[in-house]
């Protein structure tokens, strides 16, 4: 069996990594290709032996031309139309060929795994129906859009749907229950597995302020905060310096407390230019680390007043993981942090992607478990009203593993894929989890 996988954006080829690691490790593994769409896939380089089936190209968007014209404009003229045409062609080819594909994010590589006339699976990252409803029925919405948007009953459009119910479409994995069920309704093949995205954290729960005794805990211990400022460049970079506005402000509210800033950098930024702006700001560099990480030993550590600040390349899992909390101004890692069941305060940038759209989209996805804040500066208030009830915290902590789910969903995807392919099963004769 051959398969060829399809993403379109940084996170999504990082999920497709995850599935595709379990494939591997299966005793039946598929001959696997990859072509991400969007970006030339540096994630997918952690794999062995997988060829890269087609052309890849880095745009001036860096895949966000949907949330702004002159984006859309500028990867136009970087070439988007004659490389999305080339790519076509690639995937048109595969699919002459006998092999399979499976689709990872939106309705980007979905329509392109149609168009191919190859049966297809496909693994939905970025829509889920906590974007229109929790467990208690509908959320408010306010403009005609946003009502329009609930109207079509579900947050999969008419069309998107129907690519979901071809009878080339073997299966669809949404990335929660809530979405799972709202698309077994409409008759498509979902499967409720999880959601890749909170696998490979190593996954605990280490945040000790949520006991009962939260106040006195707080009051002996230091404030441990993750800072996620994104993963592309420039975007990054001008969120760091609004996220060094707040660690400022935190520092101003808790100046008797010992406050730890966690920085998991993303591979694709500069660590000097962060470096540069914390030196600009006044941060001390230290010779001497007081902080090590168990998967990283080349962390940088600053130094001011009452707070460090500890970058890191090599330790994403680990950082947020000692986190009790975070700032971020990202996508997938705000939800990789929430479903470890941490309170994330967040405020929108210049864009091209963490806009104040997003940021409020953002907050209706995840919840209680997103404070959406105006400005920076707001924060100090913000997280000492959430440190003094603990009933919130505790809601946050159940909040977030519910809409994010388990880890191990990628196995349990690459196992559901390999019996809907192989053997053929019908969704109704296979285990759901």
């Amino acid at each position: 069996m051959k398969l060829l996988c399809l993403s379109n954006g940084h996170g999504e080829d990082a999920i497709a990594v995850r599935i595709l690691r379990q494939l591997q490790n299966l005793s039946s593994s598929p001959q696997l290709a990859v072509l991400p769409l969007v970006g030339e896939g540096y994630a997918y380089r952690q794999l062995d032996a997988v060829e890269v089936k087609g052309p890849v190209k880095q745009m001036p968007s860096g895949g966000f031309i949907y949330m702004d014209g002159r984006q859309f404009l500028q990867d136009v003229q970087g070439g988007l139309l004659q490389l999305t045409l080339r790519q076509l062609k690639a995937i048109k080819a595969w699919g002459k060929e006998g092999g399979i594909i499976l689709a990872v994010g939106d309705i980007v590589p979905l329509l392109f795994a149609w168009l191919s006339g190859a049966s297809y699976m496909f693994v939905g990252t970025a829509k889920s129906e906590y974007y229109l409803r929790d467990e208690s029925g509908p959320l408010p919405r306010k403009s005609w859009f946003d009502k329009l948007e609930a109207w079509w009953g579900s947050v999969y459009l008419p069309w998107e749907r129907w690519l979901m119910k071809s009878p080339r479409c073997k299966g669809v994995f949404p990335r929660d229950s809530l979405t799972a069920k709202q698309l077994e309704k409409f008759g498509i093949p979902a499967y409720d597995l999880g959601n890749p995205m909170m696998d490979d954290l190593g996954v605990e729960n280490s945040a000790i302020f949520y006991d009962l005794d939260v106040e006195n805990s707080e009051a002996k211990r230091s404030l441990v905060v993750a800072l996620l400022p994104g993963s592309r460049q420039p975007e990054a970079y001008r969120n760091w310096q609004k996220i060094l506005i707040s660690v400022a402000a935190l520092a101003e509210k808790f100046k008797e407390k010992s406050l730890v800033f966690f920085v998991p950098v993303a591979t694709s930024l500069n660590m000097d230019i962060l470096s540069n702006e914390l030196t600009a700001a006044g941060w001390q560099k230290q010779e001497n680390q007081s902080f090590i990480l168990k998967n990283d030993q080349d962390t940088l550590e600053f130094c001011k007043h009452n707070s460090r600040v500890i970058l890191s390349q090599k330790a994403f899992g680990e950082c947020l993981q000692k986190a009790d909390m975070g700032v971020a101004m990202a996508g997938t890692a705000t939800e990789q942090l929430v479903g470890l069941g941490k309170p994330v305060f967040t405020f929108p940038g210049a864009g091209p992607q963490f806009t104040a759209a997003f940021a409020e989209a953002q907050s209706r996805l995840l919840g209680p478990s997103v404070i959406l804040l105006e400005k920076p500066e707001e924060i100090g208030g913000a997280v000492q009203k959430l440190l003094s009830d603990p009933d919130r915290l505790v809601l946050i902590n159940k909040n977030g593993r519910q809409r994010m789910g388990e880890a191990g969903a990628a196995r349990r995807i690459a196992e559901c894929l390999m019996t809907l392919q192989n053997v053929g099963e019908t969704k109704g004769e296979l285990p759901l989890h």
